[in-house]
């Protein structure tokens, strides 16, 4: 099984890098390898694409920190992404947002949108440590103010917000690929003091959820 670890920067899986078992990086039965996906939608989706038609892996994992909207939910959880939602493609016009679908320029369920959204269809069977599976969205630009925060919560009720999760999830659909995004919650959003986030122990946590996602793979393989 071939298995493809992707982030946005290197960082966020470089300590499940440093300390994967040197036999599955070799090993027949289960290769794993890391990919740099870059920052943002463009950047993801172009990257994720090239990775699942030219080395054509067995499973993709998208790994990386994110924001929440849910002020109860501890910092530097893990969690899967169930759905995904475009949340900030459209317009904004006189106080209201609307979407692709709302302007009738996208078919709520046409490929590989699922009333509106992109699930992932492999989560129950690749959910192998039995983690939490919220609904996300993914934006170009990152939420702050109070009244953007509540439009999207009523509109897509997320928990968390990245960059580039949706584009995972629109390529692998589209691919056929199995896939699954892994994230560690940093901060909460709209908070911009970044001495309350938890940068370095949500990423410790990620890792840490790698290397046992990785183990319990090869085990049950």
């Amino acid at each position: 099984m071939r298995v493809v670890i992707t982030a946005a920067t290197i960082g966020e899986w470089m300590p499940a890098y440093a300390g994967l078992d040197p036999l599955y990086q070799k090993s027949k039965r289960l290769n794993v390898t890391f990919h740099q996906c870059g920052v943002g939608l463009l950047a993801a989706t172009w990257a994720i694409t090239r990775l699942a038609y030219e080395e054509k892996p067995d499973l993709i994992i998208q790994a990386g920190i994110a924001g929440t909207f849910d002020t109860f939910m501890p910092l530097s959880s893990v969690v899967l992404i169930k759905e995904e939602s475009l949340a900030d493609t459209g317009v904004q016009e006189h106080g209201k947002w609307r979407d692709i679908f709302d302007l009738k320029l996208e078919k709520p369920s046409y490929p590989p949108f699922e009333k509106r959204r992109l699930p992932n269809p492999w989560l129950s069977e690749y959910n192998l440590l039995k983690l939490p599976a919220v609904n996300a969205v993914t934006v170009n630009t990152i939420t702050t103010g109070e009244k953007r925060i509540q439009q999207i919560r009523k509109k897509y009720q997320p928990v968390t917000e990245s960059m580039e999760g949706a584009a995972l999830h629109y390529v692998c659909r589209q691919a056929n690929i199995p896939f699954l995004q892994v994230r560690a919650i940093s901060n909460y959003i709209g908070e911009r003091d970044k001495s309350k986030w938890q940068i370095k122990d949500s990423i410790s946590a990620l890792n840490n959820t790698l290397l046992k996602y990785i183990d319990k793979l090869y085990k049950i393989g």
